[in-house]
C-alpha cells in the first residue's frame, strides 16, 4: 500500500498545472517536436514545389522532378535543404505553439474573458506567428535560395548563412520578412482558428463532450481537424508562398520589396501566383494533420488536455 500511495504522490507532483510556466514550456517543446521533424519529412515535396514556383517549365510533373533529381544526386538531392528546414521550423514551431497558448490565455482569460472565442483565436495566432517568423526568416531565406538556384547557391546551412551575411549583411537574411509575414500570419490564423472550430464541430456532431472520449479518440479528432484546417491554410497562403520563393531567388540588388513584388507580378500575372497549389494542398494538409496529432499526443503524454473542443 505504501508503494502505491508513493507512486500516486509522485504522479501528483509531476502533474503540470494549466497555464503555469511549466505548461507554456511544455507547449513550446510540443511545437518543436510537431513542426521540425514534420517539415523535414516533406522536404522532397517542398523542394519540387519551390522549384516549380520559380520556373514552371523546369519539370513536367512532380514524379518526373523526383526521378531527375534522384538520378543525378541520389537521396541526398531529393532531401536537399533539409538542414535549414529542420532548424528553421523547429524554432518557428516553438514560437508558434508556445506563444499561441500564451496569447490565447492572455487575451481570452485575462484581458477579455467575455470576448468572442473566434476573435481570441485569430488574435492569439496572429501575435504568435509574427514573433515565430522572426526566428524562421533567416533559415527560410537560406532554404529557398539553396532549393531554387541551379547550381545551388550553397550546399549547407553554414555555407549559405556565411554567403548571405558576407554579401548582403545580416539584413539580407531578413529581406523576405514582410512577404513571410504575408504568407505565414494568415496561414496560422486559418490553421489555429479553423482547427479549434472544426474540433468543436466534430464533438458537437458526435453528440458527447470531449471528456467522454479516450485520449486515443481525442488525438484522432485532432488529426482529422488538422487535415481540414490544413487545406484552408494552403489555399489562403499560397500566393504569398509563391512570392516568397520568387523574392528570395529573383530580387535585384538595392530593389525594395514592393518594387520587386510589382516587377515579379508583372512577369507571372495572377495565374502565376497559383503555381504548385495541388502539391501544396497535399503537403500542408498532411503536415498540419500530423503536427496537431503530434502536438496533442505530446500534451496527452504529459497529462495535459488536447487542444480545442472545450
Amino acid at each position: 500500500m505504501a508503494s502505491t500511495s508513493g507512486k500516486a504522490e509522485r504522479g501528483a507532483q509531476r502533474k503540470i498545472e494549466l497555464y503555469s510556466g511549466s505548461y507554456f514550456a511544455a507547449c513550446t517543446m510540443g511545437g518543436i517536436i510537431a513542426c521540425g521533424p514534420t517539415h523535414t519529412m516533406v522536404t522532397p515535396l517542398d523542394l519540387v514545389k519551390c522549384r516549380r514556383q520559380v520556373d514552371d517549365k523546369l519539370y513536367k510533373s512532380n514524379t518526373q522532378a523526383w526521378r531527375m533529381i534522384y538520378s543525378k544526386e541520389g537521396l541526398r538531392g531529393v532531401f536537399f535543404g533539409w538542414t535549414p528546414t529542420f532548424v528553421g521550423y523547429s524554432l518557428q514551431g516553438a514560437g508558434k505553439y508556445g506563444f499561441y497558448e500564451v496569447f490565447k490565455y492572455l487575451y481570452g482569460d485575462k484581458l477579455a474573458p467575455n470576448a468572442n472565442k473566434t476573435v481570441v483565436f485569430l488574435a492569439a495566432s496572429a501575435s504568435a506567428e509574427a514573433l515565430a517568423d522572426i526566428a524562421l526568416c533567416p533559415l527560410e531565406a537560406i532554404k529557398v535560395r539553396m532549393q531554387t538556384s541551379v547550381p545551388p547557391f550553397a550546399h549547407s546551412l553554414r555555407e549559405g548563412w556565411g554567403k548571405v551575411v558576407s554579401q548582403e549583411g545580416v539584413a539580407g537574411l531578413y529581406k523576405g520578412l514582410y512577404p513571410l509575414w504575408g504568407r505565414q500570419i494568415p496561414y496560422t490564423m486559418v490553421k489555429f482558428t479553423s482547427f479549434e472550430k472544426t474540433v468543436e464541430q466534430i464533438y458537437k456532431y458526435l453528440g458527447k463532450p470531449k471528456e467522454s472520449f479516450s485520449s486515443l479518440q481525442q488525438t484522432g479528432v485532432s488529426f482529422l481537424g488538422g487535415y481540414i484546417a490544413g487545406i484552408g491554410c494552403a489555399v489562403v497562403s499560397h500566393p504569398a508562398d509563391v512570392m516568397v520563393s520568387k523574392l528570395n531567388s529573383d530580387r535585384k540588388p538595392g530593389e525594395g520589396a514592393g518594387q520587386a513584388m510589382t516587377r515579379i507580378y508583372g512577369k507571372i500575372g495572377f495565374g502565376g501566383l497559383w503555381n504548385g497549389l495541388p502539391v501544396r494542398i497535399f503537403m500542408i494538409g498532411t503536415l498540419t494533420a500530423f503536427q496537431w496529432l503530434i502536438y496533442d499526443s505530446f500534451k496527452v503524454y504529459l497529462g495535459l488536455p488536447t487542444t480545442g473542443g472545450h
